[in-house]
């Protein structure tokens, strides 16, 4: 084990390992991770514990710097005051200098040079060490011995709690993000999306003061052009699985930048939902998952170590973590040109969002500031029909900014580049959750390849009574009737109701961004009383 001192930020074990290569955190996790195993596929299967997603409510950013001006505060950014930032930080320090082991990854976020931070990750988990060391652009080697001083600074301390009685805590986690410092702690879960999307908030804050646009969405390539395609959407829309497209070239599938020269993928690897993963269904993404990979959460046969990927016991968000490159048509070093195509990925159990509709750029502006999907209906007593969520700029809970900062600066990108804008319903067709069908993947990536070919742009059109965008009706390898939603119920009264139902809620959101959007973006919402 390397002896590397890492005084500065308050590490004095000895006993840190320092950017291992994957083969060695293989060993670590399974000497010292709890459950670890390497599934038959060769991916490192790893166990998150009590939390397997991420703790929103219990992300805090710490006020009484220059930052404080720019935070949009609120629910999403929870303020924390810097004496509590401070206990938590010392906490999180002790811990880690108590373990017996730490490893250290250092790796950039960013592909663009001009533009990426040098990441520092301090864990005493073997399997989160791989995870960033996945996750981040991995520096080569004369990189890593010119690497500095970092931008910032994670200590993942997730075994250890939050201290209750700390001013500003509301449970045993806290993921506490302090600008003025350049670090992030977290305490209280062992779920390694917490670091991913924590860098994601740091970029977040930190690219638009550059006049960078960051972006929670997919981006793709054209194999000749380089020109890419951007797809946004919340977690389980297809971002991820869409982006995986044998006939496009892969800049990534979760976290962007676009700037002035183009656009650049913020990772070096891919986070993607594993639950009912197949080989027929998402080639791509099942040959992804082999030795270097990282497999979260999945249940696996304690004799062969074959993953059962359909088996959410422990919980539906099984992840798997893979270097980018892994994916065989991704795009090398991860940067792009301009978007020709904007794509919103909405995945409506309501069964009203047509496939595939036209947004003019007020629309397009209404639709980013919602930003909405929803959920199927939980299994609580009571629930029964489908939950919408709205997530402006289809990624609220990572945004710093107001909004309306994001919005502008990619209206102002809109534009410049004339980017075509389309809606893309992955959800239900032909009724609600529980009465109509989920549309079909071959069928929305019949409309992802139209888009691209070009072969929608002046393609028929239908206005939308209620929601005013475009419907395509006409799209190729699709059916017509599939086209328009409200022909694919049987009850057409039933599909009004649930339009104007479905309208209303959108109208009700957008409320709250009103006194920040033009009367134009206002004017695109739905036509209901």
């Amino acid at each position: 084990m390397s002896h590397f001192s890492l005084h500065p930020h308050g590490i004095t074990l000895s006993n840190v390992l320092r950017n291992p290569p994957p083969a060695r955190l293989y060993e670590e996790a399974i000497r010292y991770d709890p459950g670890a195993c390497v599934a038959s596929g060769g991916a490192l299967v790893a166990y998150s514990g009590d939390k397997t997603g991420r703790s929103p409510k219990d992300k805090r950013v710490v006020r009484g710097g220059e930052s404080d001006r720019d935070v949009w505060w609120g629910s999403v950014n929870v303020p924390l005051e810097r004496t509590s930032f401070l206990i938590n930080r010392e906490r999180a320090v002790d811990f880690l200098n108590y373990r017996d082991r730490l490893y250290c990854i250092d790796g950039f976020a960013g592909w663009d040079p001009a533009h990426r931070l040098r990441i520092r990750v301090i864990c005493s988990r073997p399997y989160h060490a791989l995870f960033m060391h996945t996750m981040l652009i991995r520096p080569t080697e004369e990189e890593l011995e010119n690497f500095g001083t970092p931008d910032f600074v994670v200590f993942n301390a997730g075994q250890f709690p939050a201290n209750r009685h700390t001013a500003g805590m509301t449970s045993k986690t806290s993921i506490d993000v302090s600008f003025e410092d350049r670090e992030m702690v977290i305490l209280g879960t062992e779920y390694a999306g917490e670091m991913k999307k924590g860098v994601f908030t740091i970029m977040n804050y930190l690219m638009p003061k550059r006049g960078v646009l960051s972006m929670h969405c997919s981006a793709t390539a054209d194999p000749q052009t380089k020109a890419s395609s951007l797809l946004f959407g919340l977690s389980g829309t297809g971002k991820t699985t869409l982006s995986a497209d044998p006939k496009r070239r892969l800049i990534g599938d979760d976290e962007h930048c676009w700037t002035e020269h183009g656009v650049f993928n913020i990772e070096g690897g891919c986070y993607a939902k594993a639950i009912d993963l197949t080989a027929e269904s998402e080639p791509d993404i099942f040959q992804a998952l082999r030795f270097g990979a990282v497999l979260e959460n999945v249940v696996v046969d304690p004799h062969d170590r074959a993953v059962d990927f359909h088996d959410a016991s422990l919980t539906q968000n099984t992840r798997g973590a893979y270097p980018i490159e892994y994916i065989q048509n991704a795009l090398i070093p991860c940067l792009a040109g301009h978007p020709t195509h904007i794509i919103f990925l909405t995945c409506d159990a309501f069964g009203v969002l047509p496939p595939v509709s036209r947004l003019d750029p007020a629309q397009a502006m209404y639709h980013f500031i919602s930003g909405f999907t929803a959920k199927v209906a939980g299994t609580e007593v009571g629930i029964t029909e489908p939950q919408p969520t709205f997530s402006p700029c289809f990624g609220g809970p990572f945004l710093v900014w107001h909004p309306a900062k994001y919005a502008e600066m990619l209206a102002a990108k809109l534009r410049e580049h004339q980017a075509h804008v389309w809606l893309v319903n992955t959800g239900w067709s032909g009724g609600g959750y529980g009465v109509g069908s989920r549309m079909k993947l071959s069928l929305t990536r019949a409309i992802m390849d139209a888009i691209h070919s070009g072969a929608l742009s002046d393609a028929p059109a239908q206005r939308d009574p209620v929601f005013g965008f475009d419907i395509i009706t006409e799209c190729p390898n699709v059916p017509a009737e599939a086209l328009q939603p409200r022909q694919t119920w049987k009850d057409p009264a039933a599909y009004d109701a649930a339009a104007r139902k479905l309208g209303s809620l959108f109208k009700k959101n957008f409320q709250q961004y009103e006194s920040g959007a033009s009367a134009e973006v206002r004017a695109a919402g739905p036509n209901v009383p």
